[in-house]
């Protein structure tokens, strides 16, 4: 089979597509055909080795995907060849094929396209944790959004419509700032305009935001944070900027706001009933079709690095897609 190797950690360009074996099925696992894999931000960090965590040398990227079993272990009854499922793992879903644990995999609902459910499970469980188990977001109360059109934050408008707040969707271009808009986003702000503050005053009323979803950080997130509403909670979920911002502890007392730290890869094992909890309440809004997966450009297998580049540039509109023929 073919997948992409990470063999050094080194720039996209370091990186190419190699023929690899067949991975066998250990008991209680499942091998996959995989039909579409995500490619996020923090991919893009793993191969360059820039995450907080290091992959073992050489690893096959991608933490997402949506495929068909293709086999199963004699001891694993929920997965029969030729069903639709979509998984998420800590590496792999760069290849033609992968084997996982059957824990590892959820059905993919009927009708949900295999780029949709790749681009699923990582930001929507993300934006879900966030904005219910973390700052336990209200009806009725006002969501900012920062990198709105991103992946994560689109996930993030759509979510807060769901559960019944008004939406501002902050981006810095107007092709990204209409995303969002079109998604749900109640309003949206020119976060690179130097007056941004004053129309985030006004589109809250004076109050300011009383959640802030943030995977942004740098200036705008200690402006964002000035901004907030009283006893606002703003979410602290990456840094795509590339700038960990510093906050006086003075901004927290005086606001009587909370800072919540955002974390996917730790809630499985940390908070195992939240996960089930919010997992089961996705899928639920997925098969019913209250919740539509935002699929972005999506690109072919032997063009991964187009993925990868546009991720990094920060110019992708929803979650990247590679497709597998």
């Amino acid at each position: 089979m073919k997948a992409v190797v990470v063999e050094n950690y080194d720039s996209i360009d370091g990186i190419s597509i190699k023929e690899m074996a067949m991975p066998d099925i250990p008991p209680g696992g499942v091998r996959v055909r995989i039909g579409a894999a995500a490619i996020g931000f923090v991919d893009g960090l793993k191969v360059q080795g820039l995450y907080q965590t290091k992959d073992p040398l050489p690893f096959v990227p991608g933490t997402e995907f949506a495929g068909v079993v293709d086999g199963a272990a004699g001891d694993v009854a929920a997965f029969k060849p030729g069903m639709p499922v979509v998984g998420m793992v800590r590496s792999g879903a760069l290849a033609e094929y992968i084997c996982v644990p059957s824990a590892a995999l959820k059905h993919l609902p009927p009708k949900i396209a295999f780029e949709a459910g790749a681009s699923f499970q990582a930001n929507y469980l993300t934006g879900l944790y966030a904005l219910d188990a973390r700052a336990e977001l209200r009806k009725g109360e006002t969501l900012l959004v920062l990198g709105a059109a991103g992946g994560v934050g689109i996930a993030a408008v759509q979510l807060g419509k769901l559960m019944g707040a008004k939406v501002i969707a902050a981006a810095s271009t107007p092709e990204k700032r209409q995303f969002a808009k079109g998604y749900g986003a109640d309003e949206t702000i020119d976060y690179t305009k130097a007056d941004w503050r004053e129309t985030l005053k006004t589109l809250t009323g004076g109050n300011g935001p009383d959640v802030i979803f943030d995977p942004v950080g740098g200036e705008v997130a200690l402006q964002a944070f000035r901004s907030i509403a009283w006893r606002g909670r703003h979410l602290v979920v990456g840094f795509a900027s590339g700038t960990i911002p510093a906050l006086a502890f003075n901004l927290p007392l005086l606001k009587g706001g909370a800072l919540l730290g955002v974390d996917l890869a730790q809630i499985q094992k940390r908070e195992p009933e939240t996960h089930t909890r919010l997992i089961a309440q996705l899928f639920d809004w997925l098969a019913s079709g209250q919740l539509s997966p935002v699929v972005g450009k999506v690109v072919p297998f032997e063009n991964f690095r187009v993925a990868f580049k546009t991720m990094q540039s920060r110019s992708a509109l929803g979650k990247m897609i590679v497709k597998f023929a």
